[in-house]
């Protein structure tokens, strides 16, 4: 029973287990169908949300591109109808050049056939159009040609090509073909008719004003002759008069009469040369030669002026620079006359110091400054910036006691500009004033440079007195470079202390002449009182005349300004100390280098039979002033008044030398001399020396004169000096062994 019980209890209990495990798997099964009703509607609703994000993203996409089509249009219609508004023409092409578009404006210059310029046209069709319309001027010209230069033109420059054309109406057209990068060609038409009368206007004023200047420089030329011709008559006969015998009161009236002249010469070529800068018609005529000397031989030009005045004319040449450069040596010569010039003129007393240095800028090339400063009367700040205009100076009413066009610097600038230089003034009114300019050369290897000459080894030691600070400092350094030792002193009477503090130590003394207390003669007296032996060698700004100095006062005597290697020379020449200073020939004053003060050997015929000169010039006054010339001269000349007359005379006999004037009637000297050319080489004659004489001072009137055979030039007035040289460089005087003939320059 118990057993009974017991598994009834075990059933119940099973059932009752069973019961509430289905239970549970009902649930379970609620649960579950319950979630996947769930799951299937959250499914469902993620769904829809996806696609109807999908439907409104493509209906803001289909908006987008709407309102793109519409941007896209519009900015195409703004774009053709900002092609349409503009006066020029358009048209594209494509690859295959035929028409895509084309402007209003381009079409409209095939009037009355505009609307045959269609898209799909061929662009070969369309220089067709416009003969068939008539719109081109052809100028003559074939029609088929025409269309054939057109297009081989656009074959030709298939990528960019520009082609001129002008149309009926005097209308000029400009097209202007661009290949794009897509093969497309963009064709732009331009009306250059506006242009083109500008143009036409601009090249009738530039014909004028080349006219006018033409007929300005003929006339200066003209002129520059008509004035020359009777100036050459003025200061030829002033300076054959000047070599007479005169009293001082007619002498004055001689030298009156021929610095005006010389100041009138200088005028005209003043306007010359501006002319020729202003017109840009002067040109350089670069060649070797030497700078220092060049500049030494402008100072000794303008010595006589110096030597009115209590003025001291200074080089200061830097000893380690070249002095062998290539450029034009007469404009550099000119640039540094004009300023050498306005120092000296405005400067009454103290100094004008040249001063010249360089920096080699490349290999070959040096940089060159030249500075010239001077003690005068300086310049007005308010006017330095005005300084190198034209005719300044005449606008001044403190300076018309001055002499000058107001040219000059005017001048300068231009030919230093000419030069690539540059050109600069600093002055304080009452002390001086200072120009400078600065030009590259290059270096000249023509010529080595010269020796220096062999200073005595006793000259170990120099005293030199001068009261002009700057040019103890330039001889002092001269001496330094030759291996001597300086002893400067200002004041003759502390140059005699320092000679008796060390009489053993001073082998040379080098004095000024005109100097506070004492003047170099009385110093060189006393030292000659006291040490006779010392070699003095006396350097003056003051020429002297051959009995001015006494016999024996000085060993040698140089005349300011002086090369370093005049200085070196003197130095070198100097008599040995222990042979005394009488040893050398009486101690007379001897002319060391180009500031020695012997005289000139009188130029003087070439030995043999008379020379035969033959003058041909139609001016009576100018045959009086030449035939006095040679004459002085030791010549005979004979003289023909015309070109003509010139041929007869030398047929009759052939000359030595032919001095030939320009200008003649019935034939003119370049004829006649290429007539006398021509019978020299028929005749198998060695040709004739032909000198040019002539007041035509341009340059081109030199190379006409040079092309028509004739072998030198000299320009009216005439001066004796250049005769001279032109002489002797034919060999018609005997050459001068003692002095070279300075040459004029400007």
């Amino acid at each position: 029973m118990n057993e009974i019980l017991r598994l009834e209890a075990e059933l119940a209990f099973e059932r009752a287990a069973r019961q509430a495990a289905e239970q549970l798997v009902a649930r379970l099964s609620d649960e579950l169908e319950r979630l996947r009703a769930e799951a299937a509607e959250q499914a469902e609703g993620r769904e829809s949300s996806e696609i109807r994000g999908l439907r409104a993203d493509a209906a803001r996409a289909s908006d987008d591109l709407d309102r793109a089509y519409k941007a896209v249009f519009r900015a195409e219609r703004r774009l053709w109808n900002a092609i349409e508004a503009i006066p020029d023409g358009f048209a594209l092409f494509d690859n295959e050049d035929r028409l895509v578009a084309a402007n209003s404006a381009y079409r409209a210059i095939f009037h009355p056939l505009e609307d045959r310029i269609r898209p799909g046209i061929a662009y070969a069709e369309i220089p067709r159009i416009a003969l068939e319309a008539g719109v081109v001027e052809l100028e003559g010209r074939d029609p088929d040609a025409w269309l054939a230069d057109i297009l081989e033109h656009r074959r030709k420059n298939e990528n960019e090509s520009d082609a001129i054309v002008r149309h009926k109406g005097g209308v000029w057209l400009r097209f202007v073909d661009r290949r794009t990068a897509d093969g497309d060609t963009v064709s732009l038409r331009f009306d250059i008719t506006e242009t083109r009368r500008r143009e036409a206007a601009l090249e009738e004023a530039r014909r004028r004003a080349e006219a006018a200047s033409r007929a300005k420089s003929a006339f200066l030329a003209n002129m520059s002759h008509e004035i020359r011709t009777p100036m050459n008559g003025i200061i030829g006969m002033a300076e054959l008069l000047g070599e007479m015998e005169l009293d001082e009161e007619q002498r004055l009236y001689v030298d009156t009469i021929r610095h005006s002249g010389e100041a009138l010469l200088t005028i005209i070529n003043d306007i010359l040369d501006y002319s020729k800068i202003e017109a840009r018609k002067l040109t350089l005529q670069p060649e070797p030669f030497d700078l220092e000397a060049c500049i030494h031989e402008v100072m000794m030009l303008l010595r006589p002026q110096v030597a009115r005045k209590r003025v001291d004319l200074l080089l200061d040449y830097d000893i380690f620079m070249p002095t062998r450069f290539i450029g034009d040596a007469g404009r550099i010569r000119q640039v540094v006359l004009n300023l050498l010039g306005n120092a000296v003129k405005f400067t009454e007393k103290g100094h004008v110091l040249i001063r010249v240095v360089g920096i080699e800028k490349t290999p070959g090339m040096q940089e060159i400054h030249v500075t010239v400063e001077d003690t005068g009367i300086g310049i007005p700040p308010d006017k330095l910036d005005h300084v190198f205009g034209e005719f300044n100076q005449a606008e001044e009413g403190a300076n018309r006691r001055y002499e000058g066009t107001g040219l000059g610097l005017a001048i300068t600038r231009g030919l230093i500009d000419l030069m690539g230089g540059e050109i600069w003034v600093e002055s304080e009114p009452g002390k001086g004033s200072c120009f400078g300019f600065r030009i590259d050369l290059p270096i000249a290897t023509d010529v080595a440079p010269a020796a220096p000459p062999t200073i005595p080894p006793q000259l170990k030691r120099a005293l030199v007195v001068d009261d002009i600070a700057p040019n103890l400092t330039i001889v002092s350094r001269h001496l330094a470079a030759a291996g001597i030792a300086c002893v400067c002193r200002a004041c003759p009477r502390e140059a005699l202390e320092v000679l008796d503090a060390e009489e053993e130590a001073i082998d040379v003394v080098i004095t000024d002449y005109v100097m506070p207390g004492m003047d170099g003669f009385a110093l060189a007296r006393a030292i000659r009182e006291r040490w006779p032996d010392l070699p003095v060698l006396l350097m003056s700004s003051v020429t002297f005349g051959r009995n001015d100095v006494p016999e024996g006062l000085f060993d040698k005597v140089l005349i300011k300004p002086c090369m370093r290697q005049d200085v070196l020379r003197a130095l070198a020449d100097l008599a040995p100390p222990d042979k005394g200073p009488g040893s050398d020939g009486g101690n007379a004053p001897s002319a060391a280098g180009r500031g020695g003060s012997s005289g000139r050997s009188a130029p003087r015929p070439r030995a043999g039979r008379a020379r035969d000169v033959l003058v041909a010039e139609d001016n009576r006054t100018n045959r009086l002033v030449i035939g006095k010339l040679l004459e002085g001269l030791g010549l005979s000349p004979r003289f023909a008044t015309d070109g003509r007359a010139a041929v007869a005379a030398w047929q009759e006999r052939p000359p030595d030398i032919i001095l030939m004037d320009v200008s003649m009637p019935e034939m003119d000297g370049l004829e006649a001399t290429r007539e006398i050319r021509r019978l020299e080489r028929e005749a198998g004659r060695a040709p004739t020396p032909i000198v040019a004489l002539t007041a035509h001072a341009m340059t081109a009137d030199k190379e006409r004169c040079s092309l028509s055979g004739m072998d030198d030039f000299l320009t009216k007035p005439v001066r004796k000096a250049r005769l001279i040289h032109a002489l002797r460089r034919w060999q018609i005087l005997a050459p001068d062994d003692t002095a070279q003939e300075e040459e004029e320059t400007g």
